[in-house]
Formats: C-alpha cells, structure tokens, sequence
C-alpha cells in the first residue's frame, strides 16, 4: 500500500462510487475503490450479510431492480478495479489515504480522488433521544436490512423526510408494528412549491404511494407535530409530542426511529483539501465543486450525497459526471453528448430536491429551543445548558464553544451533535448559524483503536525516519 505508485482512488461503493467506478473501468483506467462496508450498495442500496434470503424486492421495493442495476456494475468490473471491502479512510493528507481495514493500518497514495462519501442521519436531539430504544431512521432501515430484525415493538418513527415514510412503509411491509407516524412538517405545506415537485416525476409519485399506503393500511400520520420527550426509566416506553393544535399525546413503543431528512458526510472533504461554502437550505456547509463535481483546487471529484442530498438517482449521475470530469482533466476523450444528458438529468433532479427540502423542512428552529438540561453531545454529556453557558466566555465560534464545553470531542467527532450545537450556539448569540461556523474536520473521522491508532503513529515514524 505505501509502496503503490499514486494512482486514482474512489472512496465510497454506494451509487455514486460504483458508477464512477464503472465509468473509469470502461475507459481503460485503473482505479482503487475502497468501502467501508462488506458489501458494496452503500446505505439505500444496502446488501444483506451472505446467507440472508429476503429477495430484492422485499428488501429495496420499488428500488429493486435499480438495486440490482448497481450491485451487478460493481460485481462485473472483477479483477479490472481493485476493491477493497470493509476498509476505512480515517484520514487525508498531501496525496496520501489514511485506511484501517482487515490488515490493519495502511496507506494508498494517490493522484486524483473521487470522494463518494455519502450522508448521514440529521439529528435534531430532544428530552430521552439517548434512552435505550432509540434509533436513527439510519439506524432503524440497517436494522431491518442488514439484519432482518425491527427496533421495537411496536415502532413509531418520528422526524420529517422522505425516509420518514420510506422507511415507515418498510417495516410495515415486513410485518413489523407501526404504532404512527410523525411528521414535524406541517399539512399543505408542499402546496407552494408544487411545480418543482412535479420534476421528480416517478419519485414523487412513489412518496405520495408511501404516504397513501400507510394510510390506507391503517397506519396513523400525524402531519404538524413537535417532539417533546423520548419517556422511560431506563429504556424507551413512550414518545409525547404535541399535535398541530398543540395538545399533548403519548403513544406507547419500545422503538422509535428519529430523523430529519440527512446532510452530507463532509470531513474527509475538507481534509483533501476541499474549500467549504455555507449552504442555507441545507443548513450545512458543502465543498465547493462546478456541477460535475470537480473541487475548486487539486484533483479532488465529489459524488453523490457527499457533495449535497439529492438521493440515490443524483448519485448514479453525479458518480459518472464526476469520472467523466477526471478523464477529461487528464486529455482522455469523453462522450460529450453523454456528458451533457447527464447534466441535464442531474439538473431536473436537483429542482426537484430543492422543492422537496421546502416542502418538508428540517424543524431547525427546535434545537435552538432545547431545555437546558437537554443532552446534545452524548459522548462527552454535554447539555444545551453547557452551550449556552459558555457563552460568559464569550465563543466567537463554534470551535472556541468545542473547546470551552468538549461538546464535538468524541466517537462523532462532531458529524451528530455539531448542527443541533451550532443552531444553540447561534440562537444564543443572536446570530445567523453561518455566522458561528462550523467543527473544523479532525482525523480520524471515525474511531480507531488505540492498537490501530498505535500502528499508524508507529508507521508515521517510520515513514519520517527514512526520508
């Protein structure tokens, strides 16, 4: 790995990692592709450990075939790209991936850097979010697909977002009890912004079968909602929210799967080198790339969700997009026809997203909101109240807050706890969140071992003494 001559590395075996993938092979490059998973698909098109029997369509639905689609590109590149399963890259420094995977700590130089890193759940936390019980919608769909389990019974899955009821609908559809569905955007609210909708064509229909089906299934949809507590001494027993009208209601689960949508995975990003740009509907600060994906500075290629949520579809395209940029900075002739379809389909989806994000708004406004008493960071047990009070010393900026309260120091690293403490941050300075920054990328992105972390210090020292 060290001894590899420096080449082109694709991080990330989900839609857009694959394509990308796909699109280097068949012009006759050589590529790297590293996943964290053992299984490539990412988090949508998630596989199955060997040995599990649910068919496609059980598992992706209305997706299965595209699940196929991209699972079959990657398997039938074979020997022509170098796969590596189950190896993270915890860090980025001057052409050099930083990765723990089966053999340990290791090291892949590269050229040029195609980062399909994808998204995450976006957590806005509240009372009880850390009882035992509660899950991310994440969370809950890896539960259901990697592991054929539910997360309770019964379930309610509580947040906003097209996986709100995707995911609703899935374990529904698996036999699992769904006690209701929450939703903290309001009834109508997707009225306004009906013509960009409408671009989605096919994917907005399916959303609205979701939403139909669970009701037609007898399922409880509670549009308007606001989230008052996870209840439970020493595990999850309960939600309590208060419906549009503002009463409050209890329903009883063991399971609750939380989530407002996702936001981008952007640290190793901004490690490569990426120049961050803040993003006001998203509420997130993006790398900054043209819209094929290439980063402003360096040969770094951005894909898929990493470089803003646009769903699976956008992923597969800006994957291509992305490798058809990269061959092209290297003089090799592309299909410019090609390329120009695909900007065109990724722009059609990008109206629609953006239409989607208005109509079914993460509720930002309730973190700045919080009871003091409120966990935010739950690594370190940091409160909204330790937040706010650290505002007598005067945090000019997010990173000052981190370092005054810890809030942004453990296994997270910030990716969980960071939005929710940069909205409390902001509310208590009387600010705009861009204002207050954000938690500057550290490495590792994801936690090692101290025998891992160990053997790469031992391997640093190495590579130091022979320069």
């Amino acid at each position: 790995m060290s001894g590899e001559a420096p080449g082109i590395l694709i991080v990330g075996a989900g839609p857009a990692g694959t394509r990308a993938a796909e699109t280097l092979v068949a012009h006759g490059m050589a590529a790297i592709l590293v996943d964290e998973g053992q299984r490539s698909g990412g988090q949508i098109y998630r596989q199955p450990p060997q040995g599990f029997t649910r068919p496609a369509e059980a598992l992706y639905g209305f997706e299965a075939r595209k699940a196929r689609s991209v699972h079959a590109a990657l398997a039938s590149l074979g020997e022509a790209l170098d796969y590596r399963p189950g190896t993270l890259v915890w860090n980025i420094e001057k052409g050099i991936a930083h990765t723990l995977g089966p053999d340990g700590v290791g090291r892949i130089a590269f050229d040029s850097i195609v980062l399909a890193t994808g998204a995450m759940d976006r957590v806005i936390p509240f009372p009880g979010w850390t009882l035992p019980g509660v899950f991310t919608m994440g969370g809950a769909q890896v539960a259901l697909k990697a592991q054929g389990c539910a997360i309770g019974e019964p379930v309610v899955f509580m947040g906003t977002g097209p996986l709100l009821y995707l995911v609703a609908y899935q374990y529904v559809h698996a036999g699992a009890r769904v006690a209701a569905v929450l939703d903290t955007s309001r009834a109508g609210a997707a009225i306004p912004v009906l013509p960009g909708l409408l671009w989605g064509g096919r994917t907005f229909a399916k959303g609205l079968w979701y939403m139909t089906w669970l009701r037609a299934a007898g399922i409880p949809v509670r549009a308007g909602i606001t989230p008052v507590a996870a209840d439970g001494e020493r595990a999850l027993e309960a939600v309590l929210y208060r419906d549009r009208r503002g009463r409050e209601r209890r329903i009883a689960c063991t399971g609750l799967g939380i989530g407002y949508s996702v936001k981008s995975e952007v640290q190793l990003a901004e490690l490569a080198g990426c120049e961050m740009a803040f993003d006001p509907l998203a509420q997130q600060w993006l790398p900054e790339a043209d819209e094929d994906g290439r980063a402003l500075k360096g040969s770094i290629y951005l894909a898929g969700d990493g470089a803003g949520v646009a769903g699976a579809d956008a992923a597969e395209l800006r994957g291509r997009l992305a490798a058809l940029a990269l061959l092209a900075d290297r003089g090799i002739a592309i299909d410019r026809a090609l390329q120009a379809r695909l900007r065109g389909r990724l722009r059609r989806i990008m109206r629609f997203r953006n239409a989607l994000e208005r109509a079914l708004p993460a509720p930002f406004h309730l973190a700045r909101t919080l009871p003091d008493e409120t966990v935010i960071c739950r690594c370190e047990a940091i409160t909204a109240g330790d937040i706010r009070q650290g505002r007598a010393l005067e945090p000019a900026e997010l990173n000052r807050a981190k370092a005054f309260t810890r809030v942004g120091m453990g296994r997270c690293q910030g990716r969980v706890c960071g939005p929710a403490a940069a909205q409390i941050l902001a509310a208590a300075r009387g600010c705009d969140v861009a204002e207050v920054g954000r938690l500057r990328g550290q490495a590792p992105v994801k936690p090692l071992s101290i025998r891992a972390g160990a053997a790469a210090a031992v391997e640093d020292r190495a590579r130091a003494a022979s320069i």
